[in-house]
């Protein structure tokens, strides 16, 4: 039986996902709608309000990455009673469950985000590449979110006055 405490973290997790897929579309939406920007990505600037749009994206991608793989995805599997596992080998569970399409392409996604957080890109190819590649992966990122929470909601572990999902 799960106790009501970790019923309201799971609740509260499940807000943070969806308040972060929420931002994530938009800025996916804001960045993406019109592809011109990608001529001259070489001349930007930090000033430039194009640059805050890029920062936006990038920090909502890598923000939601990490809600679902390091604080969804593990308080979902203790709850199975799952043990502790590499990240890899919970990837391959969360695949086997429907959570994630691929673990290897949930893999990619992790090295790009941290590629794009923790390296800074100056070949602005490579920058433009990352992002595209991003891009490509935000519907698969919120497949994920999506599916976590429903499993969430299906096995009953939201608090009673939780709205319904």
């Amino acid at each position: 039986m799960i106790s009501e405490s970790e019923r309201e973290r799971l609740a509260h997790l499940v807000a943070i996902v969806q308040r972060e897929v929420a931002a994530l579309e938009v800025s996916d939406r804001a960045l993406f709608a019109n592809l011109e920007w990608l001529s001259e990505f070489w001349a930007l600037t930090a000033e430039s309000p194009l640059t805050e749009r890029i920062d936006a994206f990038l920090l909502r991608f890598a923000r939601l990455q990490d809600t679902l793989g390091d604080k969804l995805l593990p308080a979902v599997l203790r709850l199975l009673a799952e043990p502790p596992r590499a990240m890899r080998d919970r990837l391959d569970f969360a695949e086997r469950m429907g959570w994630v399409a691929s673990s290897d392409e949930w893999l990619v996604l992790r090295e790009l985000r941290n590629r794009m957080v923790h390296e800074y890109l100056l070949e602005p190819q490579a920058a433009v590449e990352a992002l595209l590649a991003a891009h490509r992966f935000v519907p698969a990122l919120i497949a994920t979110a999506n599916a976590l929470i429903e499993e969430v909601s299906r096995r009953g572990w939201l608090p009673s006055h939780h709205p319904p999902i």
